[in-house]
Formats: structure tokens, sequence, C-alpha cells
């Protein structure tokens, strides 16, 4: 007898041509991993009917580990090699962490950090990096997916903060690399909470995407259009999140019970003690008014009555640097309050009433809260990847996020200039042309840059390389265009090209570990607080690259051809030049070291034309009009 192979309509009739793909959020706290099934997204249960597998890793003696509820029931009892908030760490190295004493690891010294310079954390197991705790959660992840379908996974689309940095996505690409995962795409979270919506709710118009999780806040400006996800601005704090939220309620209640003295002294299992007793209150309080928090140190109980407006009141700090991150990225959009349709919350941390509350007192009416803000993020990522392993041939979503900072390279005096604005919407590939400084200039360094400010000093430094082998030409002939191209993920690489010769050098931006995750959220408010200044130390720099260079073009013509002056004009030319000389070295003001410059240049003009007059009776001399 024949069997006719049953599928779904619009689906391939052989089920094996059907690409397994996942979603992955990837939390501080929790994470999950969902996938389309049946033309529905859904988040994947454990064996035990759990979605939501805890971030959270304990390293046993010798091999062993255990990962999610397992790892948290027993965190308590072995908290220097139970690692929870790992996301926090990712691309950061030990000098980053601001207060390490209120944490219960015992962190690498910088003589035991990997080369790159990420952090690491010292378990019975050895030292363990970030990213591969991180590749333990996701793995955990992946194995669940596949036994789910019962078949190995192609790829998943995992989603990262919007404000992670390079180096922070590149660690994410990396522990997906260890966990035996194809990743398809980076997606932002707030990015792929508004997919969710949007395809759930059919819903249009321009909506701002306020996700607060466990250690990282973003807030995303987008506009939804027939399939059409655009995202206008992005903002956030990736040093802000849930686990504050956890240490103001910890530290209130510390000062209630009389023990604010005692928290630098806390050993690790009471530090691990306390943050679980401040979680278990601060979930209490969202449908309490009171609630008690019980705690245990030096073999004593303590119990303190701990009510909302207590909380509220810990934390206000908190909540108004959301709203501040809001206020920036409604800037960058040029948009009002009036004009968001919507505002969608997402992460378990916009659970708490102060939260609602502030959001829907900022724009002017309630969230939307009708989908879980735990799963949402999953759920979303789940419907990119359905897409980007080609399962979902009628969907015609179309995905546009942008770039959280601005990137470009550094110039002569020390100057940043931009090639990719901030906001930009990727992918996407931008070109400028640069020119060498110097004559018989044959190599050029670049100097790869990321943030809002016009001074390198200010800027965060991604890589260096060098273009070898331009021909040697005269200071500015040579035409070198670097071109700068940022991948779906928001991975960067660079190539510089001379336009003449046709050299060619590039690179693809692997940055250090090393950077602080506030730095991002602090370079842009330093970019609106410090413009004006920012604009009158790039105006001085410019003006002393300018005098810079007359005074060395102006020497080179004098070594060449001073004989052609008189003693009178010569002595003038000297004069100026050491004017110029002395305003350029002591003088702050640009103006000045303007003025100076165009003094020397008007009195070398007549010495200009001098020496082009020369050239010509050298070239022509000993010619005739027939050879001519």
């Amino acid at each position: 007898m024949a069997l006719l192979q049953i599928s779904e309509p619009g689906q391939a009739p052989d089920p094996h041509q059907r690409r397994i793909a996942v979603g992955i959020d990837l939390g501080t706290t929790h994470s999950l991993v969902a996938s389309v099934r049946n033309g529905v997204a859904e988040c994947l249960p454990d064996d035990k009917g759990q979605v939501i597998l805890p971030s959270v890793v304990r390293y046993l003696p010798g091999q062993g580990r255990q990962i999610g509820q397992e790892a948290v029931a027993n965190a308590a009892l072995d908290p220097e090699n139970t690692l929870a908030s790992v996301k926090r760490f990712m691309g950061r190295s030990l000098s980053d962490i601001a207060h390490p004493e209120n944490l219960p690891y015992k962190f690498a010294s910088a003589e035991g950090s990997a080369a790159n310079g990420m952090l690491s954390i010292q378990t019975v197991q050895g030292l363990k990096s970030p990213v591969e705790v991180s590749a333990e959660i996701l793995a955990t992840l992946r194995y669940r997916a596949e036994d789910t379908f019962n078949d190995d996974l192609h790829g998943a689309v995992i989603t990262v903060p919007a404000y992670f940095d390079d180096a922070q996505r590149q660690a994410t690409k990396d522990a997906a690399q260890m966990a035996g995962i194809n990743v398809l795409r980076l997606i932002n979270e707030p990015t792929a909470a508004a997919i969710a919506y949007g395809l759930d709710n059919a819903s249009e118009g321009i909506y701002a995407v306020f996700d607060l999780g466990g250690g990282t806040f973003d807030i995303s400006i987008l506009r939804l259009t027939r399939g059409v996800f655009e995202v206008m601005a992005t903002g956030g704090d990736s040093a802000l999140g849930g686990d504050d939220y956890d240490h103001a309620l910890a530290n209130a209640a510390l000062t209630s019970m009389g023990l604010s003295n005692v928290q630098v002294g806390l050993s690790a299992e009471d530090k691990t003690r306390l943050k679980a007793a401040a979680r278990v209150a601060k979930e209490a309080l969202t449908s309490s008014a009171e609630v008690a928090l019980v705690w245990t140190h030096a073999e004593q109980n303590h119990e303190v009555k701990i009510t909302r407006a207590q909380f509220n009141e810990a934390s206000a700090a908190l909540t108004a640097r959301c709203l501040s991150a809001v206020k920036k990225a409604l800037r960058d959009a040029k948009l009002k309050t009036d004009d968001i349709q919507g505002v969608v919350m997402v992460g378990g941390s916009t659970r708490m009433p102060q939260v609602q509350e502030a959001v829907a007192a900022f724009f002017g009416k309630p969230p939307l809260n009708n989908l879980n803000p735990d799963e949402v993020v999953a759920l979303g990522a789940a419907i990119q990847a359905n897409q980007l392993a080609g399962n979902d041939s009628a969907g015609d979503l179309l995905l546009l996020d942008v770039i959280p900072l601005s990137l470009g390279i550094e110039t002569m005096g020390g100057l940043v200039e931009r090639i990719i604005p901030r906001n930009q919407t990727i992918p996407t590939a931008m070109a400028q042309d640069f020119t060498t400084y110097q004559d018989g200039q044959t190599a050029l360094a670049l100097h790869v840059l990321q943030g809002e400010r016009d001074l390198v000093v200010d800027c965060r430094s991604l890589a260096r390389f060098e273009l070898r082998g331009i021909p040697p030409m005269a200071a500015g002939a040579a035409r070198i265009r670097v071109t700068f191209t940022v991948d779906a993920d928001g991975l960067l690489s660079v190539a510089a090209k001379e336009q003449i010769s046709g050299v060619e050098a590039k690179i693809d931006v692997k940055p250090s570990y090393g950077i602080s995750d506030d730095q991002i959220a602090k370079m842009l408010q330093d970019s609106f607080t410090t413009a004006e200044v920012d604009m009158k130390a790039r105006a001085l720099v410019e003006a002393r690259v300018d005098g810079d260079r007359m005074l060395l073009a102006t020497q080179s013509a004098l070594n060449a051809d001073g004989q052609l002056l008189s003693a009178q004009d010569r002595t003038q030319i000297d004069s100026l030049m050491l004017a110029l000389r002395h305003t350029v070295d002591t003088s702050q003001d640009a103006q000045a070291i303007e003025d100076a410059t165009q003094a020397l240049a008007h009195a070398t003009e007549a010495f200009a034309a001098e020496r082009m007059n020369h050239s010509i009776q050298k070239a022509l001399s000993g010619q005739n009009i027939q050879s001519l």
C-alpha cells in the first residue's frame, strides 16, 4: 500500500527539507529557546515542562556541573563556584568591575586573565570566562531544541541588548561557537520583542520597546509598517537591570536592620543569601504592599518589614536612569511622547509596579503587557530564525536594525572623523576618502574608533592596522578610500585602498574585551553635555594641523628655491614662520592660529608665483618651438 506524505500548506512535503532553527534569549537572569511549530512561535520546555532556564552554572570538583534550577538550589551552599549574571561580565576586563567586593566570586588577577583581557572567575575547575559559562547555558538550550525535534539544529538567532558593543557581540558569538551553534544572526532584544508584537497583534505605527531585564536596560523606538520593522533610535544602559534593584533593596533592608556597616565584611555565602532574600522580597512586593525580608547572618535570623513605598524610594534613582535613557532615544528619533502609539514592556523586571507606573506617567498611556515579558524576546527571535532558515517562504518580514554608536577613524591632531553615524540602519557600508600628510609618505596608519566625541582620547579604540606600499607622492596627492562595513550582526570590518595604485589593506574588527559596559551609555551622555567644549577643542586642533601643514609646505619650498627670494622677503617669511610656530605651540585660540596661518600664506603668494615661473623657465631652457 502506498503511503501519502501529508504536510502543512506551503511547506515542503519532505520533512527533512525543513531546517530546525530556533530563537535564543540569552538573558542575565534566565534564558529561553523558542521555535516556530505549526506556524506558531512557542517556547520549548525541558523534560520537566519548564521553559525558563536560570542563567546559572555551578562547577563541581572533577568535570561535573549543574545548570539551571539545580544550580540555583545549591547557590547558597557553594556561592564561589555557582556563577550567575555572567552576561554582565561579557566583554569586560577585571578593571571594569566597579565593586567586586559585593560579589561572591574570586576574579582572576590580570596575570591570570586571557590574552584578550577578558576577566575570568576562579572555580574548582580552574578559571572560567563569561564566554565559557555562557556556552554552557547555550549548549543546554541547544540540546533541549534537538531533543524536542529529534534532529540536529540548523542554526539560531541569538538576541543581545541593543547597547551591546562590538566586544560584547563578538563574545556572544564566541560562546555560541563553543556551544556548537551556528549563529544565523544576532539581533537586538527590543527588536525581537517588536517582531513578536507586530506579527501577533498586527500592530502598525511608532512603538517604544522598554526592555528592563536582569542586567541590562534597552529602549528602542521602532516604526512598524506592513511587516517592516525599522529601528529609528536605540539607547539604554547596559549596566542597569533587576540585579541593581535587588542590591538597592538589600541595602535598604540592611539599613533597617542596623547592619549596613557589616556589608563589606560579608562572606560569599552571606552575600548570596542576602541577594536571594532581596529578590524574593522584590518579587513579592509586585503584588503585596508589605513583605518580610528574612536573612540569616552570623547564625542569627534577621527579619525586617519592607513596604513597597520603601522599595520605591530605595530604587528611585534606578528608575530615573531608565527614563533618562528614554528621553535621549526620543530626542535621537526626533519624536515626542505623543508620537508614540504604544509602549511594549519586555523583561521580567518590568513587572515591578514602580516601573509600570513611571512608564505610564511618562508616556501618558498604559504600557502593553499582553505578551509574557519573559518570553516575548525569544518568540520574536524564533520568528526571525524561521525566516532566515528558509522555512517561511511566504513571510514578508523585513528587519532594519541600527548601530548604537558612531564609527570612525583617527585623523591628524587626534581628531575623529566619523564614517558611519550612530542609529544608521544595518547592514551597511559607507566610505570616505583621505590623503597623505607628508611628501613621499608610503604608509598610512589607521586607527578605528567608536563613540560620539570629537577627540580620540574621548572615544573607544577598536582596532589599528596599516596600509603600506603607497607610491611616493606629494602631500595630498594620494587618494585613500576607507570603507566601513557593518554586517547584520552589528560587527565591523574596515578596508583601505589607495585609488591610484590599487594598494589595499583590510581588517575584521574583533576587539579586545576590556571595555566597561556603562562606558557606551556614558559616551552618548558626554556627547550631549560636552558638545560646545568638543567643538572648540576640534576647532583648535584643526587650526593647529593647518598651521603645521603651512609651516611644512613653506619650509619645503624654501629648501628647494630659497635663493629666489630677496634678503628682505626671506627675513619677512622667516619672521612670520617663527610667529606661526610660536602661536601653534602656545595659543589656545583657534582664531589666532588661523590668522597667523593666513598671514604666512599671504606673504608667500609672490614667492609661490616666482617658483612657478622659475620651474617653467627651467623646463623650457634649451628647447625650441619645433621640439615642443
